[in-house]
């Protein structure tokens, strides 16, 4: 028995890896996550038990300690298990907790990564998250923190060029009311929304303001002045 944990990418299907389709293929079982687009499922044999486990803002509809008993129990039951999660398996998306689980039980894993949204959903628009003489270095960082954590360990004094904020549209306010303690509130801004999918859309503003937008997830924000950049290439 092996679980493949695969990312699936920031959304558009055609994003998945050539490895992830191959174990894909052979699947018995895959539970996969909401930001999961479904149409990767296709991938797998039609006989192949598909199960959703998915969870976003304010609507679990399993806890990650159901989800990674879940892995484990269809591990057990199966000889390949692919465990499908949006982006990384690895950035912001709890996948090495799942990993844990699994070493504890002595399973065989394989993790896949995937295209992440803080990094294909901007490239995909043409936005660099770096460029020459504009920015030397990048930050990914969560919006959106465990409740139950005793300590916050995001300060928002990030020193890199660029910051990509990902799952942190439910508090943009919040944050960026922070961000703007150690940034100028000026700094151009732009939100992503739904990245690399047909109903994409690009919303720009500055720190400042940017909360005062009407904003649909999922989305990710970025914030520096790639953004001011971007917007000149494109004449926006």
């Amino acid at each position: 028995m092996v679980v493949y944990l695969i990312g699936a990418g920031p959304g558009d299907a055609d994003l998945i890896t050539l490895k992830a389709v191959k174990a894909l293929n052979k699947a018995d079982v895959v539970l996969y996550d909401y930001l999961a687009n479904e149409e990767i499922l296709a991938h797998a044999p039609e006989d192949a038990e598909k199960i959703y486990v998915g969870k976003k803002a304010g609507q679990h509809y399993k806890t990650q300690d159901q989800i990674n008993e879940l892995i484990v129990q269809q591990a057990k039951a199966h000889e390949n298990v692919v465990r499908l999660k949006g982006g990384d398996p690895f950035v912001f998306g709890r996948g090495g907790e799942e990993i844990l689980a699994l070493m504890e039980n002595d399973i065989k894993f394989e993790v896949i990564p995937g295209v992440t949204s803080a990094i294909g959903a901007p490239t995909s628009l043409g936005l660099p998250v770096t460029h020459r003489a504009v920015a030397t270095s990048v930050t990914i960082v969560t919006g959106h923190e465990d409740p139950t954590k005793a300590e916050s360990q995001v300060h928002w004094d990030y020193t890199a060029d660029t910051l990509i904020i990902l799952m942190g549209i439910g508090n943009i306010r919040q944050n960026t009311a922070e961000i703007m303690k150690y940034r100028d509130k000026q700094t151009p801004v732009c939100v992503i929304e739904s990245g690399t999918l047909p109903d994409e859309n690009v919303i720009f503003g500055t720190l400042e303001n940017i909360s005062e937008k009407d904003i649909q997830t999922p989305a990710i924000l970025i914030i520096g002045e790639v953004v001011k950049l971007y917007k000149d290439i494109y004449n926006y």
